[in-house]
């Protein structure tokens, strides 16, 4: 099936989320966090595309699968309704079929507009071997090599541990998703991890210089590299060479089924956490049950070039796919980070601000979270709470 290009559109102008601005300051869910207006989220290295006509930004939009088509349409529900600059080229990515055309029209795409927005896409592990990954396909072509998300208790979420403030940063291009695998001899499979000290090296310092611009104290390196000693000794030596040049902060190391361990025990210990992709995958999604479960953490992949936005753990969850029952705000989340990301900065703390407010204090939660509410009555009560504040809006 071909991919669908459309552009749709959605309207003019609202406020900022990931952290609602407030002079100098961004406050991140829970915690006030110094702002350069002149510097893109992060670390300042990828430089957001400029506004097009008439001041407008045009994204890429890959839906998914799961419950990614409903939420990105919640998504351009609150945007059209807050009248957000940005117009969305719609790209379908089929995952039923093995041909790589419709990622390649949405990788395409996103090197068009600078910036996406997506659901997860499914990867069967039934379908033939060389079938790759169509997530992996787009991190890798496009050298998104930085996984960002930030788990952070909120008030409004009854969870066993509180006081959660944990950054992740994971390698999102090499280790064990380089898809080289084949079989040597028959029942025999080899499955090769890659670990590059270039690409080591980029991701501690990345890790590094976005702990000192969001003023935190500790960077923590998860490995395994006393039975790998070549490859994840690599990159632990890499991430050690970083840190001799940041005397600021803090560095330790933690052994990956140790870090588990501690991470459901005492997560309040950690702050910066920095590893390699398949560690990343876990370590997210155990953090992002800490906080509450999948529904409601953001996450980010940054390069030099792109920026791609989607719920931190990656999940489709087809079982509650179009069944009104879904959490929106991971996905809320995701696209006001993308709005910073764009410099909408008042658009996004808006939008975010709704979001935590509905979340902690009206308290309308989904049943993921031990509530009643429906996907719709969440993003109503958004959207209601937006209108509250006198921002520009469009009629319900």
């Amino acid at each position: 099936m071909a991919a669908h290009g459309g552009i749709l559109s959605m309207s003019k102008i609202i406020s900022p989320f990931w952290g609602g601005r407030l002079g100098n300051t961004v406050k991140v869910f829970g915690t006030t966090l110094t702002s350069r207006r002149n510097k893109t989220l992060l670390t300042g290295e990828n430089i957001p595309p400029p506004a097009k006509y008439g001041g407008r930004h045009t994204v890429t939009l890959i839906p998914g699968d799961g419950i990614g088509p409903e939420l990105l349409n919640h998504v351009r529900e609150v945007f059209r309704f807050s009248c957000v600059p940005v117009d969305f080229e719609v790209v379908h990515v089929n995952s039923a079929v093995e041909t790589e055309d419709d990622i390649n029209n949405a990788i395409t795409a996103i090197r068009r507009n600078g910036v996406a927005l997506k659901g997860n896409i499914e990867t069967k592990h039934t379908m033939a071997p060389s079938v790759k990954s169509r997530n992996n396909l787009l991190r890798t072509s496009l050298d998104l090599y930085a996984n960002v998300m930030h788990c952070q208790s909120l008030p409004g979420v009854q969870t066993r541990h509180k006081n959660i403030d944990i950054m992740i940063i994971r390698e999102n291009t090499e280790g064990e998703y380089s898809s080289l695998e084949h079989e040597s001899v028959s029942g025999v499979v080899e499955s090769l991890k890659i670990i590059t000290r270039n690409n080591s090296l980029r991701i501690a310092d990345y890790a590094f210089r976005l702990a000192r611009e969001k003023g935190r104290r500790r960077v923590t390196a998860v490995h395994k590299a006393n039975i790998m000693k070549l490859g994840d000794g690599l990159f632990l030596q890499c991430c050690r060479e970083v840190a001799s040049g940041y005397p600021d902060i803090t560095f330790d190391s933690m052994i990956v089924d140790n870090t588990t361990m501690q991470l459901v025990s005492k997560p309040q210990q950690f702050d910066v956490m920095v590893m390699p992709n398949l560690y990343g995958n876990v370590v997210s999604n155990v953090c992002a049950g800490l906080v509450g479960g999948p529904g409601l953490v953001p996450g980010a992949n940054y390069g030099r070039d792109y920026a791609v936005f989607e719920t931190a753990t990656r999940n489709t969850g087809k079982s509650i796919a179009d069944r009104n029952i879904a959490n929106p705000t991971a996905m809320l989340l995701a696209s006001c980070m993308m709005l910073d990301h764009l410099k909408l900065y008042d658009h996004a703390s808006s939008i975010r601000n709704a979001i935590l407010t509905t979340m902690n204090e009206t308290r309308l939660h989904t049943a993921d979270i031990g509530g009643q509410g429906t996907t719709s009555e969440v993003v109503q009560s958004i959207m209601r709470f937006i209108q509250s504040k006198g921002q520009l809006i469009t009629e319900l």
